[in-house]
């Protein structure tokens, strides 16, 4: 009996491999070399799972047909799957050679590439499958995956339209409430698992996922819950579902401030492989609040260390010998230059941004989270916009901050428009309000602000830097720059020098308008800081602002490493803590001196008082 094409299709869409495969091999005893059956057969095989049969199919088919890029992607999978990743990239570079434009070569060999641990190739790769297929809601997940693991800010443009994509196939949906979740977009990201789990509920992965996002968003009691679901309903075998849970049992424990334990979870159940440095700066943390400062230590250079061993291979220009560790800190607008900036019609102070700035650390959020409290101000968390900004001039030759003055009236409306678009795809714009953008590192981009918005308000934010530099050390940084810089304390010191030399610099040839808000003084007296800092800013009311942890409870997350800390009220645990620490800081002190000195802080007492 002749089996047609159809019945053998029918037979696999049934699940009946065996007898596929068998309809399949009668055919072939009379067309040996027939392509189309040789494909159901590799088809009927794979999903047998007898993987080794399935690729002598698809590499016999690869022989038959050389210059066929199909045969070559269904011999890639079929590697793939066996976890032979080099011999596949091999036949999807082949694929892809015969077929360059296609999108489906190129997205296969992009998560090739990314499964083999070439980032860089991989992003390449796969903003081209994006360019040849933009509205492919796979292509662009998969895009902005690799833009993530390279730390490339494009990997939000490519996954912002996702609304418009759901609902997607399960596998698909989960990968993109990971890719949010990794972006630092929580709410966004237990928005999409809540929906996958709703129809899938028993997908582990996903219910563990959505309970790492309920601790993120501050729904304590839900995520413990779900924990203990989690374990119930899970395999006792699998190791990774337990690793997980554990590590998410102590981050609970670490929010309860119930260190020891958390301590114990975290040592009993180790990191989950050899790349993974969250358990070690989560340890490090541990261990700081029980007063292990040698255990803390110990922990945190471990995890740099294999966070920098990932950021080589994602970022590699940031360890090039000779490499700045903050490249736009060393850029310098002279009077000069500024003098010969043409003049522009631009938005008085009431129209402009309320920017937030100092280094990472020094109490950026609790300012931001006090001045949200407002019912007059709005802000968004933190958003490097104005890196986005700069990216884009550098595509059109404009280098910034060494172009400012070329710049029109034309050019700076349409890049206050993008700022604008930016700040409304970000949170829902109240225009009785005026905008709150706190980005620390903005303090090196204060050139193209005041080109921008010449006329804004400045808090800059200082903290004893010392205790900025150790708390810097034991962040876990998802941005490329500030990881790189966090390497060690010495480097850290170098990076808080610089960033802070450059916006003295500045300061004096702008002269924007700035309140230095010390965050020693505003833990001593908050009412009366609180209400300088509205003065400042020519608001009523400035009460409102010291109900801000209750402010930052409602809305739940808070994208900064701080986001455990500023739904609390205002406490001194953070100052002086580096004190602690003193014998690390033998070779930073030199390097912070300069620092130390105009800020008036000292090593071995508090702060001096007042503004410098």
């Amino acid at each position: 009996m002749t089996h047609s094409a159809a019945s053998i299709i029918e037979a696999i869409n049934a699940g009946a491999l065996v007898d596929a495969e068998h309809m399949c091999r009668d055919r072939l005893q009379r067309q040996p070399d027939s392509s189309d059956v040789l494909v159901l057969l590799g088809v009927s095989l794979q999903r047998q799972g007898r993987l080794d049969d399935a690729i002598d199919v698809f590499a016999r088919l690869t022989r038959l047909h050389p210059e066929d890029a199909t045969h070559w992607g269904n011999y890639a999978t079929g590697l793939r799957m066996t976890g032979d990743l080099v011999l596949a990239e091999q036949a999807a570079e082949t694929a892809v050679r015969l077929q360059p434009n296609d999108p489906q070569r190129l997205d296969q060999l992009g998560m090739l590439q990314l499964q083999l641990v070439k980032p860089l190739i991989a992003r390449d790769t796969m903003l081209r499958a994006f360019g040849n297929a933009p509205e492919s809601p796979m292509i662009r997940i998969d895009a902005a995956r690799a833009c993530a693991a390279c730390r490339d800010y494009r990997a939000e443009d490519l996954v912002r339209p996702w609304r418009q994509w759901v609902p997607l196939d399960d596998l698909l949906q989960f990968d993109l409430a990971t890719l949010l979740a990794q972006l630092g977009e929580a709410n966004d990201a237990l928005e999409l698992v809540e929906d996958l789990v709703a129809r899938a509920p028993l997908h582990i992965e996903a219910q563990l996922l959505r309970a790492a996002m309920y601790e993120r968003v501050n729904r304590l009691e839900e995520a413990e819950a779900l924990l203990g679901w989690i374990k119930s309903n899970s395999d006792e075998e699998d190791s990774y579902s337990h690793q997980r849970i554990v590590h998410q049992q102590a981050q609970l424990a670490m929010r309860k401030r119930d260190y020891a334990a958390a301590r114990l979870l975290l040592e009993r159940v180790g990191p989950h492989d050899e790349a993974d440095y969250v358990h070690w700066f989560t340890l490090g943390n541990v261990c700081d609040k029980l007063g292990d400062n040698r255990a803390a230590m110990q922990a945190l250079e471990i995890a740099h260390a294999r966070q920098i061993a990932e950021l080589r291979i994602a970022a590699p220009k940031r360890f090039e010998a000779g490499a700045d560790i903050f490249p736009g800190a060393k850029w310098r607008v002279s009077e000069g230059d500024y003098q010969s900036w043409s003049a522009l019609k631009t938005p008085d102070a009431s129209q402009s941004p309320v920017f937030v700035v100092g280094f990472p650390r020094s109490g950026t959020t609790l300012l931001e989270q006090m001045l949200d409290a407002h019912p007059n101000l709005q802000s968004m968390d933190e958003r490097p916009f104005f890196n986005m900004l700069s990216n884009r001039l550098e595509d059109v030759g404009i280098e910034i901050p060494r172009d400012l003055g070329k710049l029109t009236q034309r050019d700076c409306d349409e890049l206050r428009k993008g700022y604008l678009l930016m700040a409304c795809s970000k949170v829902p714009r109240r225009w009785d309000a005026r905008l709150v953008d706190k980005n620390p590192m903005n303090m090196l981009w204060l050139p193209m602000i005041h080109r921008l918005f010449p006329r804004a308000k400045f808090i800059l934010a200082i903290r004893h830097p010392c205790d900025v530099i150790l708390s810097c050390y034991m962040q876990n940084f998802r941005a490329a720059l500030l990881a790189a810089a966090g390497q060690s304390l010495e480097r850290l010191a170098r990076a808080y020098v610089e960033a802070m030399e450059s916006w003295l610099y500045h300061v004096e040839i702008f002269k924007p308008e700035v309140f230095v808000s010390r965050y020693e003084d505003l833990v001593a007296d908050t009412p009366g800081q609180t209400c300088r800092i509205a003065e400042f800013l020519g608001l009523d009311d400035a009460e409102r602002m010291l109900d801000f942890s209750h402010r930052a409870r409602e809305k739940g997350y808070i994208k900064t490493p701080s986001y455990t800390q500023v739904i609390e009220p205002i406490n001194s645990r953070g100052i002086n803590r580096w004190q602690r620490y003193q014998e690390y800081f033998k070779p930073v002190l030199p390097i912070m001196q300069p620092m130390l000195d105009h800020w008036g802080y000292a090593i071995d007492a508090s702060p001096v008082a007042g503004e410098h």
